[in-house]
């Protein structure tokens, strides 16, 4: 078009609509960038100085092109051939009702646009559509997260896999899609939208193929009582394209949940599988109760005995022999998608394993109430069956319970209890004279819930006086693995406490630190008046 003016004006507004149905933006907005194209490339012609505007008639599609003139402030003229005084604007236009802040509008004769022009007023349109086309996909996917699309593999760039969603573009980068998936141009994709950003470089659409609650979305779509909220999917757990658990419960006894999801002969779960390129899922039945939901988990191995702790989050399983391996899985996948699921740190022993390590302990508590309490082995044995298992269970349980076991009376039970005392005191004074000898202070032993035993371990590791205590964090004495104190089981609320009681005479030091006045009385007084002078001063210095 070598000149907006000699066009056909209608066919201006029909292209202006033509790129807004294509673009899918408001027709408005094409129309202002084709004014703002149109003056951009005016002021290029007439100077830049001048503040031209454009005004596109939206019916009749005629294009007007003004000069403005504003009247402002002598000493705010910034352009003059922008700007007049209120005095220049009224000579200048006679006609016109004026003021300071009016606006006087030259109209100017219509131009015709150069190639270069023409060119400019071209980038500026296309910026225009693509900033409005920018912001529409933002407004239209930012309130879609956490749902399933479809889209079209646009292209593979680097392993990150691009994706033409029909009004934007969305990407799954490499780490979220499934892992030897070969995707190539034009293959029909179902994808997870767990991210949506407006960034400078325009809205940015995040997909992911591996995230477990693509999976879940999935079981949604295809499993009608999960979209009705008879079923609802407690939680995932994934290995991407190999393996997944996924565990379900039904608010209505009638309907079974782990049924449901497999679908007559399991067309319903077979088609997630071959969505997500056959990875095999195991549908678990989930339970309010830990331990059964955690054998559940464990399918397809079969389980004999589970032991919980339930401070820790951790818990024991037994299983048999000939089930070890399919209990831990290859490379310990069924095991950790099992604790994935759970929440629990799974710990899986066989029966050979269990019973060797009950005999172990036997042995040793025995042994060491046999040695602690100066007793014959048969009484040791007998209170570890009894499930003795520390001397201050024997020291401060109620006395009847060990005058209930068979063979002893309360004599024997007094006795027992007696011996245990003693013990704990002769066991803490060692303590206490080691962890002298360690160099660990006195205020560290004085901090409720530190025992004799833990400021022995304190001082191996070098935690010795008030500071070094304070300057740890409750991970570095509670930690599973590396944590100085991770013996006692102290948990992060108490450590917290300790930690507090080491750090408290910080403050106290704040608190009790003298103000600094400063006392005239320790400089060299200034004498006022002579006569105040010493006489053996005078003499001094009638002698000098």
């Amino acid at each position: 078009m070598s000149s907006a003016v000699s066009a056909n004006r209608l066919e201006l507004l029909q292209v202006a609509d033509a790129v807004a149905r294509e673009k899918l933006i408001d027709k408005e907005l094409v129309i202002e960038a084709l004014e703002e194209a149109i003056q951009k490339a005016a002021r290029s012609r007439y100077g830049m100085e001048h503040d031209i505007r454009t005004v596109i008639d939206r019916n009749t599609g005629d294009i007007r092109l003004y000069r403005v003139i504003t009247v402002t402030e002598a000493e705010e003229i910034e352009n003059e051939s922008a700007q007049l005084t209120l005095e220049q604007a009224q000579a200048q236009y006679p006609d016109e009702t004026l003021e300071m802040g009016s606006e006087v509008r030259e109209e100017l004769p219509p131009m015709d646009f150069g190639r270069i022009a023409a060119q400019t007023a071209k980038q500026v349109i296309t910026q225009k559509v693509r900033d409005a086309e920018r912001e529409r996909q933002y407004e239209e996917y930012k309130d879609r997260a956490n749902e399933v699309t479809n889209g079209i593999v646009k292209r593979v760039e680097y392993g990150n896999v691009v994706i033409d969603l029909g009004r934007a573009e969305a990407v799954i980068r490499r780490d979220e899609g499934i892992p030897r998936e070969n995707l190539r141009t034009g293959d029909r994709v179902r994808a997870y939208i767990f991210d949506v950003r407006n960034e400078p470089r325009g809205p940015q659409i995040f997909l992911s193929r591996t995230r477990p609650e693509f999976m879940a979305e999935l079981f949604a779509q295809e499993v009608p009582e999960i979209y009705d909220g008879i079923i609802t999917i407690k939680a995932v757990a994934r290995d991407p394209g190999s393996r997944a658990k996924i565990a379900v419960t039904s608010s209505d006894s009638g309907v079974d949940p782990v049924g449901a999801c497999v679908g007559m002969r399991g067309s319903r779960v077979q088609a997630v599988v071959n969505e997500l390129q056959g990875e095999k899922i195991d549908i678990i039945q989930w339970s309010p109760d830990a331990a059964s939901f955690i054998v559940n988990a464990l399918a397809p191995a079969e389980v004999q005995k589970v032991v919980l702790d339930e401070d820790n989050q951790r818990i024991e399983v037994v299983v048999p022999d000939d089930q070890l391996s399919l209990a831990i899985g290859r490379r310990g996948q069924n095991v950790r998608l099992a604790s994935q699921l759970t929440g629990w740190v799974i710990d899986i022993l066989t029966e050979a394993e269990e019973s060797e390590r009950r005999q172990t302990e036997f042995i040793e508590r025995s042994t060491m109430f046999t040695e602690s309490l100066d007793v014959e082995e048969t009484i040791g044995q007998l209170l570890v069956a009894e499930g003795f298992s520390r001397l201050e269970e024997v020291a401060f349980v109620a006395l009847n319970e060990i005058a209930m076991i068979e063979g002893f009376d309360d004599e024997i039970a007094e006795e027992l209890q007696a011996r245990a005392v003693a013990a704990l005191a002769q066991r803490d004074a060692d303590f206490d004279e080691a962890r002298k000898s360690l160099g660990v202070v006195d205020d560290i032993a004085a901090i409720e819930g530190i025992i004799p035993e833990m400021l022995v371990v304190l001082g191996n590791a070098g935690i010795k006086s008030l500071d070094d205590l304070g300057d740890l964090a409750s991970d570095e004495l509670t930690d599973s693995e590396e944590g100085i104190l991770k013996e006692f089981d102290l948990g992060e609320e108490k450590a917290n406490k300790i930690i507090m009681a080491a750090r408290a005479h910080w403050f106290d030091d704040e608190e009790d630190e003298p103000a600094v006045v400063e006392d005239e009385s320790d400089e060299t007084p200034v004498v006022e008046d002579e006569s105040e002078v010493d006489a053996s001063d005078d003499s001094d210095v009638v002698a000098e």
